[in-house]
């Protein structure tokens, strides 16, 4: 047996497991195994891994001791856990009160109320920034005398390549919120902070045959909607398609809707954010009776000579991740990748993102010649880790100055508070590892993980991480539930294996099928 697997003598009831894993557990299970090793091993013999491979380590969070490891090496497709070694490298490089500015300001001259010259937006990333605060940077520049703009608007998003999408990245995954193109300037919809989206919503018509009553938040024309759905009579289907076509910001509406019915709310990603981030400033000058003369053009640089007209910070990195980890919104990530570029190399590249995280790993212990990671969020199907290295970084990460703060950023199971529980909010309730075990998740098809803490019945805090692929089951996430709160139930001396309630199942993080969440 493995010498890492002998550390506890736990009393487990493995009989127990074919009722308590329900009928994917593995026949003819052994009565008399006992131990830790057995009853983990028992939840990754469930059928709805058969074909699959899992790498899980777990290990003791003072002194790093491992005390279970399966495959441990094994290089596995993590999805979002890739987003633990992006923010804990964010959290170092860039530091915990970091925040994103974005700047108006003045080129050329002014006369009076008048400006000769160009009007620059510039941007530096913030995924935060909604309609509200491009209006209250119009208002700064209303209220610095400014009313006239005999020039262009410029939008700067000159921090940040021009790159918009990750590597490897599914292209039917385009329109769609979680795959948000990437800019130095753009618009959250809502405090979820999905930047570079919209959200629309429809809702029936008064009668059958009326076209339905589309809105989009924020209330912009940078989008096209075409509606081509229908509303139906009451009791008909309410099967309702919103997607955005390909090169354009054509955003079309089919299907059927019933009067009275509920319609639907759904977010649309745009093309081009630093465009829609333009459109809707430029909107929001217009409201404080501030007129632009010219075009907006973007991609263009600030001059240096150029004179500050309005700022806006954002919240500081630290109050940042919560929405970015408990929700697992990709954008963030991406972001927080490419400002760490630049942090470190002035290139915000994703690249050079990558780099400076690669050099934060190294620097904590992690072997970096064992993973490969392509971007910051995980949705790329080339990232690579094996859980051993999870492990590693969950470890180094409780020594660092801000780890309360990042580890206040991981969803907590079975917290119903969206930004608490996170993607773990309907998970794991009513067990022992309820509102203890805070973990990140994550999911893509055929792609499961769960990495993070929990803390054992004598108090006893532990490190794990479980990788699962090529499963072929619709969910298994009962699996990673099953053997978390199995961590939970156990002593030093004692332990019992018991199945979690199932999470709802399905192939992406339960945070990107909005508008429910979990």
């Amino acid at each position: 047996m493995n010498p890492h697997r002998t550390k506890w003598t736990w009393a487990v009831t493995v009989a127990l497991a074919a009722a308590l894993l329900g009928p994917g557990a593995p026949a003819g299970a052994d009565a008399d195994r006992s131990g830790l090793p057995e009853a983990i091993d028992t939840v990754l013999g469930d059928t709805r891994m058969e074909g699959g491979v899992a790498s899980v380590v777990v290990a003791d969070a003072a002194s790093g001791e491992v005390l279970y490891q399966h495959l441990p090496s094994t290089r596995l497709m993590p999805a979002s856990n890739t987003k633990l070694p992006t923010s804990a490298a964010a959290m170092e490089i860039l530091g915990p009160d970091h925040r994103f500015t974005t700047d108006v300001l003045a080129g050329g001259r002014r006369y009076g109320s008048v400006l000769r010259g160009d009007l620059y937006l510039r941007g530096t990333g913030d995924p935060t920034l909604l309609a509200a605060d491009y209006d209250e940077l119009a208002a700064q520049v209303a209220a610095s005398g400014v009313t006239r703009v005999e020039g262009r608007l410029i939008a700067d998003d000159t921090r940040f390549d021009t790159q918009r999408l990750g590597s490897d990245w599914a292209n039917d995954d385009e329109p769609y919120y979680y795959a948000a193109q990437i800019s130095a300037l753009s618009v959250a919809p809502d405090t979820d902070y999905d930047t570079g989206t919209v959200i629309v919503t429809v809702a029936p018509g008064a009668a059958a045959g009326d076209k339905p009553v589309v809105t989009v938040t924020p209330d912009t024309d940078y989008v096209d909607i075409d509606v081509r759905a229908t509303t139906v009579a009451a009791g008909g289907a309410n099967a309702l398609s919103v997607e955005r076509e390909h090169g354009t910001n054509r955003i079309v509406v089919s299907g059927t809707t019933p009067v009275g019915g509920a319609g639907t709310k759904q977010w649309a990603t745009v093309w081009e954010p630093t465009g829609y981030a333009a459109a809707v400033f430029r909107d929001a000058l217009a409201d404080h009776g501030v007129k632009v003369t010219g075009p907006t053009r973007p991609g263009r640089q600030t001059p240096a000579t150029a004179k500050r007209l309005a700022t806006h910070d954002s919240m500081p990195l630290k109050d940042l991740l919560v929405p970015f980890m408990k929700l697992s919104n990709n954008m963030h990530a991406e972001i927080l990748t490419k400002a760490m570029g630049y942090e470190v190399s002035k290139q915000g590249t994703w690249s050079a993102g990558l780099a400076a995280i690669t050099g934060y790993l190294k620097g904590v212990g992690v072997d970096v010649t064992k993973v490969r990671q392509v971007d910051g969020s995980g949705l790329s199907r080339r990232d690579n880790f094996p859980a051993v290295q999870f492990v590693k970084l969950l470890l180094a990460v409780r020594a660092e100055p801000w780890y309360a703060d990042w580890e206040r950023s991981l969803p907590v199971a079975c917290d119903p508070d969206r930004f608490v529980g996170g993607t773990l909010r309907s998970r794991m309730c009513g067990t022992p590892a309820a509102l203890n075990a805070r973990a990140k998740t994550g999911s893509l098809t055929g792609a499961s993980g769960l990495s993070g803490y929990v803390t054992g019945a004598d108090g006893r805090e532990l490190v794990f991480s479980i990788v699962l692929n090529n499963y072929l089951a619709s969910s298994v996430k009962p699996l990673e539930d099953a053997i978390v709160v199995t961590l939970a139930k156990s002593t030093e001396e004692a332990a019992t294996l018991v199945e979690p309630k199932s999470a709802r199942g399905g192939d992406l993080e339960c945070a990107w099928r909005k508008p429910v969440l979990c």
